[in-house]
């Protein structure tokens, strides 16, 4: 298979520093965007001579531009682009400050639409193109009340989503638009949320991150609408929505995310 220049957000750990690291050991060419410097480059330096890292708060606009100009400055393109950043919250919704809701769409949701945004006239201009915005099973059923902000921040995120392949799918065939949904990951993602929380390493049944990476991986190479991290979690979300009453339902998944 041919080489793929492949983006991500939220690089510096997590999801986005396994995904690419498997990327850069499949020797594509990788860009990957984080705040976090020190930790960027230890990423960076574990994928390989052809990684780029570019420092970069992907909740700025103007910044995500500068992250495209970057790619396309060192690669000449684009194939792959993965809306990865993101961050939790631990508060209730009656706990919620204007605060708290805003920087939960900031980060979640408006970093995607600026990717979204920057890299589909490339996309567009070339045909061809793939998007992956990382959401969370969180975004399907919001069975966690302490990830409120978060939970309503993702259902946004695949409306986003959903609404941007149906503007696409006449016209540009040739761009794929993909929703990718992880239940809970080992990862530092609870620790780190807004408010602190449980360390999601910690969770029983909770998924290798190396795993869920490696699913990614396989989306970019045959690309698909709707991807769950693990298969079981399709029947999880087609249970809750079948229930009579959601306010007690409970998909069968650790009640965390990532």
């Amino acid at each position: 298979m041919d080489k793929k220049v492949v983006v991500i957000t939220g690089a510096s750990a997590g999801i986005g520093a396994a995904l690419a690291e498997q990327v850069g050991k499949k020797g594509w060419q990788v860009v990957l965007a984080a705040r976090r410097e020190p930790e960027l480059r230890q990423v960076a330096a574990r994928c390989g001579t052809e990684a780029l890292p570019v420092i970069a708060d992907v909740s700025r606009r103007d910044e995500v531009k500068r992250v495209l100009d970057a790619a396309l400055g060192r690669f000449g393109h684009v194939d792959v682009w993965v809306n990865n950043a993101g961050r939790g919250i631990s508060k209730r919704v009656s706990e919620l400050t204007d605060d708290d809701f805003d920087e939960m769409m900031r980060v979640n949701v408006k970093s995607a639409l600026y990717g979204i945004q920057a890299v589909l006239p490339h996309f567009q201009s070339r045909g061809s193109g793939h998007i992956i915005n990382v959401s969370s099973m969180l975004g399907r059923v919001p069975y966690v009340p302490e990830r409120s902000a978060y939970n309503a921040a993702k259902h946004a995120l695949n409306a986003l989503t959903a609404n941007l392949r149906q503007e696409l799918s006449e016209r540009y065939p040739g761009i794929h638009v993909t929703t990718f949904l992880p239940g809970v990951v080992a990862t530092e993602f609870g620790v780190n949320a807004l408010g602190g929380g449980v360390d999601s390493r910690k969770i029983p049944g909770a998924q290798p991150v190396e795993e869920v990476a490696s699913v990614l991986v396989g989306v970019m190479e045959r690309p698909r609408p709707d991807v769950y991290s693990r298969p079981e979690y399709k029947q999880q979300v087609l249970a809750y929505y079948a229930s009579e009453d959601l306010t007690f339902a409970r998909p069968g998944a650790p009640n965390d995310k990532r």
